[in-house]
């Protein structure tokens, strides 16, 4: 399945956001990647900055370009705000889904869960990470794969709740209550800036 492989703290450095999880290289280096990291000066112009904007919520939900221009198109097809809808399509992707609920310790991991073979949908095992959950299904763990040490040490540790999610950790699940609010979704992402670049 395709998805980024590449370096991922230089893409964090780039954006100086740690998109991929907390990260030290932020803290070591809080400059841009690169020769002329330390001295670029060079005011971004408008496509620049819409690029990065997409580039980042790209990266950000672990998609590559074919997808990502896919989700556009159905989120602009939908009624409503086209920028909203394209986050709400990204928030309610199966692999996210698995990380906000604290199983996955970052969407690559999340997304290693769902591709295992870990997941289930309303008691059915899912392996596609870009499925998309509709309001009052049900995510859980596998019972097979409740006592794995790196699922119990997720659920431990995680203590972030999210309105549009409701987590049950003794069961290991969690049920998908509806589409989240724009101001619900904590990503730093200018989405205006996206639908500005792909209307162009």
């Amino acid at each position: 399945m395709a998805r980024y492989r590449g370096p991922k703290q230089k893409i964090a450095r780039r954006f100086k956001e740690p998109i991929f999880g907390p990260s030290k290289a932020l803290e070591r280096k809080p400059y841009p990647p690169g020769e002329h990291g330390r001295n670029r000066r060079r005011k971004e112009s408008e496509y620049a900055l819409q690029l990065k904007e997409k580039q980042k919520a790209k990266y950000t939900y672990g998609l590559l370009e074919r997808q990502f221009r896919n989700l556009f198109e159905k989120a602009a097809s939908k009624r409503g705000v086209t920028g909203e809808n394209l986050l709400k399509f990204l928030e309610s992707r199966l692999d996210n889904t698995v990380f906000r609920l604290g199983f996955g310790r970052t969407r690559r991991q999340a997304r290693q869960l769902v591709n295992h073979g870990h997941i289930m949908v309303n008691g059915q095992v899912v392996d596609v990470p870009s499925y998309q959950l509709r309001p009052g299904d049900i995510v859980a763990i596998r019972p097979k794969s409740r006592n794995l040490d790196i699922v119990q040490d997720n659920v431990r540790n995680m203590r972030r709740a999210f309105p549009w999610l409701e987590v049950d950790r003794k069961l290991v699940q969690g049920k998908f209550l509806d589409l989240p609010n724009r101001e619900d979704i904590p990503e730093n992402i200018r989405e205006q800036l996206i639908v500005e670049l792909y209307s162009k």
